[in-house]
């Protein structure tokens, strides 16, 4: 069963009286139904509904709440965080740096026997570890991206910018990252008009090359236009946040979908909720 340290992440912690309404005020995850010994996907918006940052969300006892996010972008999340904190009753610190330790189900071998914290994205295939000792490591962080790529889990950086994707095209509308039922939160307008009209259409779509893909950044294109860009990338296999309309149409017409020079098969993750739009639907407002 493989584990792998992961150097490039970082750990936020909120706490006080306050923090979980504080939180629940601001992120898009619905708080209230986070469980202990879940980390729940979330994301902070701009008042525009794009992501300006992507982590994970869980309980590390009473009043007190744990962010892992992007190493890199920790200390501007946090400068944020302290921008909407105003009087509220809560603390917002940075821990040390560590690394993280992630354990993935292997050839049918369950995670059960491990304990940690349940990345609800993978459905109860994948444990985090924040608390030393950690496990020991006996993978690589390229293992790692592969399994997150092959099981379609999109992660901001590689697979998409800040700032320049909505919640639904990165699917975290799909994975629990977005609480329609719970109350305001910022960027909340914008993401719950696009749940109720149905109107997402750029999408995170798993990739399959007929050879090696080119590097991230690279167009996905259908007769020479561009349909999308590629995200992450491991080998043969990729992501890419698409037009799922113009994916449709080029499927209906057996046409072919290349990311860069090499042709490629586009398909939704088995988890997800979301289908291609129908030619019916298309065309329901003509009839």
């Amino acid at each position: 069963m493989p584990v792998v340290h992961l150097e490039d992440r970082a750990i936020l912690t909120v706490s006080g009286d306050e923090a979980e309404h504080f939180l629940q005020n601001l992120v898009t995850a619905d708080l209230s139904t986070l469980k202990d010994g879940e980390a729940r996907p979330a994301a902070l918006l701009s008042p525009q509904g794009k992501i300006l940052f992507d982590f994970l969300v869980s309980r590390a006892g009473e009043g007190v709440f744990r962010l892992e996010c992007r190493a890199d972008v920790a200390d501007d999340f946090t400068r944020r965080l302290m921008l909407y904190r105003l009087r509220a009753k809560v603390a917002i610190a940075t821990e040390p740096a560590t690394p993280v330790a992630v354990i993935w189900e292997s050839d049918g071998v369950s995670t059960d026997k491990w304990q940690g914290l349940a990345d609800s994205r993978f459905g109860g295939t994948v444990l985090r570890h924040y608390d030393q000792p950690l496990p020991e490591a006996d993978a690589s962080a390229k293992d790692w991206n592969a399994y997150r790529i092959t099981s379609g889990i999109a992660e901001s950086g590689t697979d998409y910018a800040l700032g320049d994707a909505f919640p639904h095209d990165v699917l975290l509308d799909q994975v629990g990252g977005v609480g329609f039922q719970k109350g305001c939160y910022v960027g909340q307008e914008v993401v719950s008009r696009m749940q109720h009209r149905g109107t997402a259409r750029r999408r995170i779509l798993i990739v399959r090359g007929e050879a090696p893909l080119p590097a991230p950044g690279a167009e996905i294109t259908v007769g020479g236009r561009a349909v999308g860009t590629l995200g992450s990338v491991a080998g043969n296999d990729g992501l890419a946040i698409v037009r799922i309309d113009r994916v449709k149409d080029a499927m209906d017409r057996s046409e072919p979908i290349r990311a860069g020079d090499v042709p490629v098969a586009l398909s939704i993750p088995e988890w997800a909720k979301f289908t291609y739009p129908q030619q019916a639907d298309a065309g329901a407002g003509n009839a």
